[in-house]
């Protein structure tokens, strides 16, 4: 127990020790607070004072880096503006393109309205530049050597080598902004009316250029048109009008490739524009080859309807070209468009519907002339109506045309019947064709038919009348162009078949019937006297006949029908002239037969074929 009471006693002791050193723990941490608290008071306005000045600081600095960004800004854009101001300088395109594109993207970011005008000025600036230089390019590919007349024309000739320089500047100047893609730039709409300027100037250029290139032909065809055959100059102004319409079709290619403004209604109005130089100068061609024409459109009629059939040809060409200069906008509207190349059609077109009622008119103008002609020669009207048949076979399509605007038999307007207006029938190509051949062949042999018996002497008469009816038949039935014959109905060729066997008729009638009523029989005459009489007459007769036929040639240029001729003439008189020479030998009717038989049958039909040899 002692001990335990000593361990608590000892205990307790320690215990008041530590109490002890508690207090004063205590006592000394709160004169710690207590201190604290005095220093945190005295310290505090120094710490905020400090804090203020960490901020100016900060403040300066900043200021201090703006005033520098400024002026390096401020260097740059007169570096820029320098750069810009002196246009895109040769093998810096890169350079003046980079420069471009930094000063556009800056205008997002300026914070003064001043800054961002003065940029968007120099943007405007350097992209009139760079359309300066995309129009000085395309001037120089739209100059130099035109191509030699006579050489055909598919396209205006423009470098390889300007076309590769063009491309990057052209790829670039659709990137600027312009009021659709960049409503709120400052100078989108003067870019926009810089790239107008450029694309106009551009198909101005080559327009013109392309004009250029295809006028000098134009003109050899013109000009050439009194020289070279009609169907020739039609056609060769067929093959210029394709050049034309080629180079039309390969300029726009050109353009969507070298085009600042890729919109369908740009382009469209542009390429309008390009094509307004060629569609004047086919225009101007085509009229001069028409006013050219209508001189004598006897002579040159088939020279404007080769070009019509042509024109009609490439007619869908042209419709082709015509639908892109018309903008979606006005196809919707459903806005009438000027035909350029129609009006022209309808120009050639009203010139070749007076050919055909003039060829039958022209025909029967040739009865005008003097009577008691001997002339036996061809009547030009013969000529020229074979060729127009054989003229014709070269332009089907636009014969067959022309005569269904015209309508059939209405080209008989000329004889002065009234053409009313009819139901429409619709009548075949191949019909128009034959019933127009069909009347042309009755004019020309009623005409040739008149003109023997009005205007020829006998027996002159029947000389021209189977000269040209004669010359008529060989010449349509079998015709210089085959396909001719594809058109003569039986009612054509029964008509030349029958008239040419008339005018046989006539010729025989009217050169050796005398001669044959001379060897005849007549109970009148009877005794020695009278045969002696017919003899005299016969060989008087023939001599007529040979010294006519010496003046007047038959079928001179037909060998063939002429000997033809010369075998029935033979067969008609030659027989009857031996029996008659026979028959009275035997009578004796004279004791110097010989004076009154000048010559034998054989040397009567001798000189008879050498007059149609």
């Amino acid at each position: 127990m002692d001990d335990d009471s000593a361990e608590i006693e000892l205990l307790e002791q320690n215990l008041s020790k530590t109490h002890q050193i508690s207090q004063k723990m205590t006592t000394i941490l709160n004169s710690f607070d207590t201190r604290l608290a005095r220093l945190e008071k005295s310290i505090l306005p120094l710490y905020n004072s400090a804090q203020i000045l960490n901020r100016r600081a900060s403040n300066i600095e900043k200021a201090l880096l703006k005033i520098d960004e400024v002026a390096s800004n401020q260097e740059g854009i007169a570096a820029e503006e320098a750069l810009i101001l002196r246009g895109p300088q040769p093998g810096q395109f890169e350079v003046y393109k980079d420069a471009l594109q930094r000063l556009n993207a800056s205008i997002a970011f300026k914070a003064s309205d001043q800054d961002t005008i003065d940029t968007a000025r120099l943007v405007e600036t350097g992209a009139k530049k760079l359309a300066q230089l995309y129009t000085k390019l395309v001037a120089e590919g739209s100059s130099g050597t035109t191509p030699a007349p006579g050489v055909e024309i598919v396209k205006a000739p423009f470098s390889s080598q300007l076309r590769t320089t063009l491309q990057p500047i052209v790829a670039f100047l659709r990137t600027l902004p312009v009021p659709s893609t960049h409503p709120s730039h400052p100078a989108a709409a003067a870019i926009l009316t810089t790239l107008k300027d450029a694309q106009r100037g551009y198909a101005d250029m080559r327009g013109t250029w392309g004009k250029k290139c295809l006028e000098a032909h134009g003109k050899r065809v013109v000009d050439r048109a009194d020289t070279i055959e009609p169907i020739a100059t039609g056609r060769e102004l067929g093959t210029w009008v394709q050049s034309v319409l080629s180079v039309a079709r390969e300029e726009y290619d050109l353009l969507i490739e070298m085009s600042t403004l890729v919109s369908p209604s740009q382009l469209a109005s542009h390429f309008g524009n390009l094509l307004n130089p060629l569609v004047l100068l086919m225009s101007t061609t085509i009229t001069a080859l028409v006013a050219f024409s209508k001189r004598s459109l006897q002579k040159y009629g088939f020279l404007i309807l080769s070009a019509y059939e042509a024109l009609l040809e490439l007619q869908p060409m042209w419709e082709e070209i015509s639908a892109l200069k018309v903008s979606p906008e006005s196809r919707n509207d459903n806005r009438k468009e000027t035909n350029e190349y129609k009006d022209v059609l309808h120009v050639v077109r009203m010139v070749c519907i007076r050919m055909f009622p003039e060829a039958l008119a022209d025909i029967k103008l040739s009865t005008a002339g003097r009577t008691g002609d001997t002339s036996t020669a061809l009547l030009d009207a013969s000529v020229e109506a074979v060729q127009f048949l054989n003229n014709m076979q070269e332009v089907l399509v636009g014969s067959s045309d022309i005569l269904a605007v015209v309508g059939d038999g209405n080209w008989k307007m000329g004889e002065g019947v009234v053409v009313k207006k009819q139901a429409i029938v619709e009548v075949s190509a191949q019909t128009l064709l034959e019933h127009f051949i069909y009347d042309i062949v009755v004019t020309i042999i009623n005409t040739v038919s008149l003109i023997a018996r009005t205007q020829r002497r006998p027996p002159f008469d029947s000389f021209f009348l189977l000269n040209n009816i004669a010359y008529l038949r060989k010449n349509i039935l079998e015709p210089r162009q085959e396909s001719l014959i594809d058109y003569l109905t039986k009612p054509t060729q029964d008509i030349l078949n029958s008239n040419f066997r008339t005018a046989k008729a006539s010729y025989l009638d009217a050169n050796f019937s005398p001669l044959m009523q001379s060897l005849s029989d007549d109970p009148k005459e009877k005794g020695k006297a009278a045969t002696k009489e017919k003899f005299t007459r016969f060989y008087d007769l023939l001599e007529e006949v040979l010294e006519r036929h010496r003046l007047a040639k038959v079928l001179e240029d037909d060998a063939e029908s002429r000997e033809a001729i010369g075998n029935d003439v033979i067969k008609f008189l030659i027989p009857s002239l031996k029996a008659f020479t026979q028959k009275h030998k035997e009578k004796e009717f004279s004791k110097n037969p010989q004076k009154y038989i000048k010559l034998s049958a054989e040397t009567v039909e001798s000189q008879l074929r050498s007059i149609y040899r």
